[in-house]
């Protein structure tokens, strides 16, 4: 199981230049809403819940986030047990998305 991550500037250039992405944030409702970059907001405990439910095909890239990279490393690793093949996680989380504006 081949674990990628993407780094915060990486990231930010591909939203930056306008590219769609597929972006989860897994954590929890009122951290979303305090600060987010986008992307759709599936906290970690309700991932698994609805996994089945995702308009997103096995193939496409999806990039995982969270506050620091552990929860999302999680998800990565759910969604990968669950057939995804193409996710991301973001390396350092959002803190390093702080770091870099």
């Amino acid at each position: 199981m081949q674990r990628q991550q993407i780094n915060a500037t990486q990231l930010l250039e591909r939203i930056n230049s306008g590219e769609a992405l597929n972006m989860i944030d897994v954590r929890g409702a009122i951290e979303y809403h305090t600060y987010n970059i986008g992307g759709v907001n599936i906290p970690l405990d309700k991932l698994t819940e609805s996994i089945d439910d995702w308009d997103y095909n096995k193939t496409d890239e999806l990039i995982v986030i969270c506050k620091v990279g552990l929860r999302s490393a999680t998800a990565q690793t759910l969604l990968l047990q669950n057939g995804y093949q193409n996710v991301k996680n973001l390396a350092g989380g959002l803190m390093a998305i702080q770091k870099l504006k």
